[in-house]
């Protein structure tokens, strides 16, 4: 599904916002999401799930290519857990 599709789905889902609404709503949410876990902060969507900023410490890995052994350093990740209503609407 491409942004355009899902824009056309939430305009009839909605019924009320415009797709230029949407679209504009679909562009910042991402930054919004970045800026939040940016100050360290949880991110829970009802029925979708939530978004946390997790440390990774360094570790050694293996260039596959090469077999030669290189350090990753340490950085932040997403982690993402999707609420059980999602899960259940999956299964």
């Amino acid at each position: 599904m491409t942004k355009a599709d899902l824009i056309d789905v939430l305009e009839i889902e909605a019924s009320g916002p415009s797709k230029a609404d949407i679209g504009r709503v679909l562009d910042a949410l991402p930054r919004v999401i970045a800026d939040r876990l940016g100050k360290g902060e949880v991110v829970s969507i009802a029925n979708l799930g939530r978004f946390a900023a997790v440390k990774r410490a360094a570790r050694k890995g293996r260039n596959p290519q090469t077999g030669e052994s290189i350090d990753i350093p340490a950085c932040v990740a997403v982690k993402f857990s999707c609420s059980k209503t999602l899960k259940d609407a999956l299964n």
